[in-house]
């Protein structure tokens, strides 16, 4: 992220994105819908700067357990504790503070049609009443992070479904966010396209260290973050020479609403499980 994107942030308990304390903390959570569990026993611990790439089956309970990080749902048992506050009982009000310091990436983007990209980029801004001209220099400075700046003027309709993403990228790093949580951000993209978004997550990753949860359905993707970086020289992602691997990623493995691999990417790698080794082959 641009410096001139750079912010310190303020929990409503008023510790500091400077704190080395864990940014998500699930603590024995569960839920689930008319009576039939989602999520059982969930314990995880996101430290400062880290990426977790959630991975699992369809229906196991990824996207619920991200919704959980940012209070959208509740959890019927268990604890979650976001820059070190308690949100599972933390009143709305508190919870839109709490969210301020979130960045969100929807799979399906979630623009608003009806604005311009420039508006849809700066609707947080345009909220938390930031004058014009800031708003303005701020957006571009977004945009050209995404590579996208020549679309400022246009109308979501008016974008592939690519360049949707990558302006919904923008919109979640607009306010320099101490926490990002991408939902599939390659879903339903091409190939092509899927690598463009990844790049994106790895310059997120590299050049601001801001922490983030990945959901991905994609292997291909999940496994390009862990042994890819970003070179600021070309300005391009790259392969960590030797096979290497970058240490801030990490995996979290869900089935049937439980937790079967939490850990390094080496260790996904080599797990004896037989299940997950049918999963990753």
């Amino acid at each position: 992220m641009p410096e001139d994107l750079a912010s310190t942030s303020v929990s409503p308990n008023g510790k500091g994105s400077g704190s080395t304390e864990p940014v998500v903390v699930y603590n024995d959570v569960s839920i689930g819908f008319d009576q039939k569990p989602v999520l059982e026993n969930i314990s995880l611990t996101v430290q400062r700067g880290e990426t977790r790439i959630i991975l699992g089956p369809a229906g196991c309970g990824k996207s619920v357990l991200m919704k959980l990080a940012n209070g959208l749902m509740r959890p019927d048992s268990g604890t979650i504790q976001v820059f070190g506050d308690e949100i599972t009982t933390m009143p709305e009000k508190d919870l839109y503070k709490l969210r301020a310091r979130i960045g969100m990436v929807f799979q399906e983007s979630a623009l608003f049609d009806s604005l311009s990209v420039e508006d849809n980029v700066a609707y947080r801004l345009h909220e938390d009443g930031v004058p014009e001209e800031e708003a303005h220099k701020r957006v571009v400075e977004a945009l050209k992070f995404v590579e996208l700046e020549q679309a400022i003027a246009k109308f979501p309709s008016e974008l592939s479904g690519g360049m949707r993403r990558r302006v919904s990228i923008a919109r979640a790093i607009i306010s320099s966010p101490d926490l990002i949580l991408y939902d599939s951000p390659t879903g339903g993209l091409d190939p092509i396209t899927s690598t463009t978004i990844i790049e994106l997550v790895v310059k997120q990753r590299d050049v601001s260290h801001t922490t983030s949860l990945l959901i991905t359905h994609r292997l291909q993707d999940a496994f390009a973050l862990a042994r890819n970086r970003f070179n600021a020289e070309t300005g391009r992602m790259e392969l960590i020479p030797n096979n290497g691997i970058d240490d801030s990623t990490k995996f979290l493995v869900l089935n049937e609403g439980k937790v079967v691999f939490d850990g390094t990417t080496e260790a996904l790698v080599h797990s004896d499980d037989p299940w997950l080794k049918e999963y990753i082959s």
